[in-house]
């Protein structure tokens, strides 16, 4: 099948767009046709961050936001199949994660229900009606209905394309969140596979250059700002006293924990009165990501898992503080970018939603109880399918 993924992270920052193909019979084989992101509008960026806040998040928001958004992934996704030199025609499936908004990945109580809770948009029957093309979306909802926690959900995409013979292998994923999967050396089943989020990525970095620059730039272009400051060792060390790096897993958590309330609370410490003080937090926040992956792994792995490479995908790959960060942690374990495996590190969490759709196309289960805390595996996803032939 050629199938289309589209992911849109926490870190607000546009829409990931790959067409692959993909060969599942004893074992799966991906072959990435073309690749492309779609950066968000200053409007965009903004009308996101409305919506997700719990102040100005109303519903007329949130429902206008969700068809908006589902043309703007219908138009990524004809994109980069006309980038990949196919027609929509000889497309078979679109798998969209969406645009989260909220992730309550901690119980709450309504009635004598304890519930968890999750929403994320684009609308797919948009996308559907737009392209043509069947669309699978709403992956989460399903782990929570099989009392997981919604996240992460790519680990079973880790475990089909990267698990090794004889390496002990960490997949980490730096997005706006940091996630790692566990991969043991000739890991067999899926029930060997655990992972988890370990805390921010690129969030509270993003975040405080916004601030900075005064909303002109949302994100560390390549670590320059992180590598112009000095990280502070003990604001560090009372970041990551943090409640959820404490917490065992599985866990996850999102913006509601680390986005601009925890940016405020750190400005609020420290009260950068000068550029250099700015650059010294965003050094300090760059720190923190990789601290807080080590600490986890340290922490709840490395007693029974000695780590022989850790494989970076997501835009923190291309953060060289954070990079030179986590390969000093890690060291004598080699820290390198996923695109020497063949998926560049841009495109992985992309690539992986093509493939979780694919998977629920031929109705397997993409969850692992290891890394969401599911009872039990389910099939993922909503099915959106197109127009009818002649209806318009």
């Amino acid at each position: 099948m050629k199938v289309v993924g589209l992911m849109a992270g926490t870190s607000l920052d546009g829409i990931d767009a790959a067409v692959v193909e993909i060969h599942r019979r004893k074992s799966l084989r991906v072959r990435l046709l073309a690749f492309l992101s779609v950066p968000y509008s200053l409007q965009t960026r903004a009308l996101i961050q409305q919506a997700s806040s719990p102040t100005t998040g109303t519903v007329d928001r949130v429902a206008r936001l969700n068809f908006y958004l589902g043309e703007l992934f219908a138009e990524a996704a004809l994109k980069v199949i006309r980038l990949g030199r196919l027609k929509p025609g000889q497309v078979d499936l679109i798998g969209s994660h969406g645009q989260t908004l909220c992730h309550l990945p901690r119980s709450f109580r309504i009635g004598k229900y304890r519930l968890r809770a999750t929403l994320q948009v684009a609308e797919p029957a948009v996308i559907a009606g737009r392209t043509g093309i069947p669309v699978i979306a709403d992956f989460r909802p399903a782990d929570i209905a099989a009392f997981g926690q919604g996240a992460p959900l790519v680990p079973h995409v880790d475990f089909l394309l990267f698990r090794h013979p004889r390496r002990n292998r960490i997949l980490l994923n730096i997005g706006g969140i940091a996630n790692l999967t566990i991969l043991p050396a000739a890991v067999k089943k899926f029930s060997g596979v655990v992972a988890s989020d370990t805390g921010p990525g690129n969030m509270v970095s993003d975040e405080l250059v916004w601030r900075m620059t005064l909303s002109r730039e949302s994100f560390d272009p390549r670590g320059r700002y992180a590598g112009q400051g000095e990280a502070n060792p003990e604001l560090l060390a009372e970041l990551l006293r943090h409640p959820f790096f404490q917490k065992r897993p599985p866990k996850s958590t999102g913006r509601e924990e680390f986005g601009a309330a925890f940016a405020d609370q750190l400005t609020a410490r420290r009260r950068p009165r000068s550029r250099q003080d700015w650059l010294d937090l965003i050094a300090t926040a760059a720190a923190l990501t990789a601290h807080s992956v080590f600490l986890h792994y340290r922490r709840f792995y490395a007693a029974g898992f000695k780590v022989d490479e850790v494989i970076v995908s997501g835009g923190g790959v291309h953060n060289a503080a954070m990079m030179k960060a986590l390969a000093e942690l890690f060291h004598p374990a080699r820290v390198f970018p996923c695109d020497e495996l063949g998926v560049p590190a841009d495109a992985k969490e992309a690539v992986a939603f093509a493939v979780l759709a694919f998977e629920t196309w031929h109705g397997r289960p993409g969850n692992l109880p290891g890394a969401t805390g599911a009872r039990r595996r389910a099939v993922l996803g909503k099915l959106s399918w197109p127009l009818s032939k002649g209806e318009s």
